[in-house]
């Protein structure tokens, strides 16, 4: 009844899906535990030579804090080292995630802990001794700073490698009237137009040539098209969002139709959810250091001794909330939910052109900035899987790509 065409992935077939600053990130994460072991060290060694309990509590719960951050090191150094272990389908690119959802797990047990004792003690007061809890807590929250820089800048450094938050759309390359065209959205220091570029010239392309652009939401603009020298481009500038089919027609009747999609690299599906929960495990120690400074300077000013207890209850609060953010969306991965619905319409215009039609469509994420798809395609045109992979070659998140190709009834 139909006749089905099944290719997958790209070329080379790779299964490698890891972040791209993913040793750097495993680099920053050892120095952010040797930085805090040795807190640890100075801490319960200083507390029981110099008789401090606080101080022996503060190393014992940063011993806590670096167990955290050495679940993360050993998912990155796991992760790089099976990278290529064929027994793994889709990689180890989600084994971060996996690491990610557990650290949400321990934060919400460290929120509850937290919680409990303030709670405790604001029922039941204890003697407080500033003298030393104040510069142990000011310590803390030195040391929660230099580990968040070192953290931060992992994931700053991936910024800086090429990944802008809107990228423009790669030139299209396409066939008109056996001729071989380029359709590009020039926008590079100059307003955003069409530019068609023609191998033979621009001569040989035939006359009167437009191009007509149809949004997703259904709107239809209509652009003119002049020459400059190499190329036409078009008169009026292209409105923002970039994301659209553009039809190329001729005054002879010829035609093709491209699609265009603006690349939002900053998205959920670029986050590497790994060190992503060992910045949280800072960033909560930090915060829990600053509630822990303003209740004790107003206990200590005031004689406000409840202010101790109710800066703990706020700052585990926080680290609930950054817990629960942590493993919905560490779980969402885990469970293979759709990483960008605007990611799956682009993906499903790209193909429905020219009466295609997509019977089926999976998406999910496999890795930090990797995403996998499984499209089924119906067609009434003598089409192969190559046909339409190429047409999903744009979309540069897409590390693994299955297309089926059915023959319309």
């Amino acid at each position: 009844m139909s006749e089905s065409a099944l290719a997958t992935g790209v070329q080379p077939h790779s299964h490698v899906f890891l972040a791209a600053d993913h040793e750097t990130s495993e680099r920053r994460t050892w120095a952010v535990i040797a930085l805090c072991g040795l807190m640890m060290v100075a801490e319960v060694v200083g507390g029981v030579l110099f008789g401090s309990i606080a101080l022996v509590a503060d190393g014992l719960h940063m011993s806590t804090h670096a167990g955290a951050l050495l679940l993360a090191a050993l998912a990155y150094r796991y992760a790089r080292k099976h990278a290529d272990d064929a027994r793994f389908t889709f990689g180890t690119g989600k084994l971060g995630d996996l690491a990610g959802f557990t650290s949400a797990i321990v934060l919400a047990m460290i929120a509850l802990l937290i919680g409990y004792e303030s709670v405790l003690r604001l029922v039941q007061p204890v003697a407080i001794r500033f003298a030393e809890a104040i510069p142990i807590a000011l310590l803390g929250l030195a040391v929660n700073l230099a580990s968040a820089w070192l953290l931060g800048g992992a994931r700053h450094g991936h910024g800086a490698h090429g990944h802008p938050r809107e990228r423009a759309p790669l030139p299209q390359p396409i066939t008109v009237g056996g001729r071989r065209l380029r359709l590009e959205l020039f926008e590079h220091e100059a307003p955003p137009r069409f530019r068609l570029y023609v191998d033979d010239g621009v001569s040989a392309l035939p006359h009167a040539i437009t191009i007509e652009t149809l949004r997703p939401e259904g709107t239809r603009q209509l652009f003119a098209m002049r020459e400059a020298g190499r190329f036409l481009e078009s008169i009026d500038e292209v409105p923002q969002p970039h994301s659209f089919t553009a039809h190329i027609q001729s005054q002879d009747g010829l035609g093709a139709a491209v699609f265009f999609e603006e690349h939002d690299d900053g998205s959920r599906t670029h986050r590497d959810n790994n060190l992503r929960a060992a910045i949280i495990h800072v960033a909560a120690d930090a915060a829990v250091s600053v509630c822990v400074i303003a209740g004790l300077v107003l206990a200590r000013t005031f004689g406000w001794l409840w202010m101790d207890p109710v800066a703990g209850i706020v700052g585990a609060i926080v680290i609930a909330a950054w817990s629960y953010a942590l493993i919905r969306d560490t779980g969402a991965i885990l469970l293979d939910i759709i990483p960008d619905r605007k990611l799956a319409e682009n993906l499903r215009s790209a193909i429905e052109v020219d009466g295609d039609r997509v019977r089926d469509l999976h998406l999910w994420r496999v890795g930090p900035g990797h995403v996998a798809a499984i499209v089924s395609v119906v067609t009434s045109e003598p089409r192969e899987a190559g046909f339409y992979r190429a047409r999903l070659e744009r979309f540069q998140v897409l590390s693994h790509v299955t297309v089926e190709v059915s023959s319309a009834p």
